[in-house]
């Protein structure tokens, strides 16, 4: 399984999520705005400031140039902690753009 298999999987559980071709990749819309995407084993997330912050603690995560509060994940390793922290972020960055 890849990132983008995890995340295209957990997005088909998040109302209003549009999934939109973006590059290679996908990227993740509510109400028009933008708040998360995958591209081959890379995935980015609009994330609460404060749970941005939390996440550049962890590994494998950077800050993204999409933003200040996205960051950019890229396992190393897609074990069961990376797949949960990938759905987690997916679903904090869904709430968050809620309109």
């Amino acid at each position: 399984m890849t990132l983008r298999e995890v995340l295209e999987a957990a997005a088909g559980q998040l109302d209003e999520a549009v999934t939109v071709a973006a590059g290679g990749g996908l990227e993740w819309r509510r109400d028009g705005r933008p708040f998360a995407a995958v591209d081959a084993d890379v995935a980015e997330f609009r994330l609460d400031p404060a749970v941005a912050r939390a996440a550049l603690r962890t590994p494998d995560v950077v800050g993204s140039a999409r933003g200040a509060d996205w960051v950019r994940f890229t396992p190393q390793t897609l074990d069961g902690h990376a797949v949960d922290r990938a759905e987690a972020w997916l679903a904090s960055a869904w709430r968050r753009a809620e309109g």
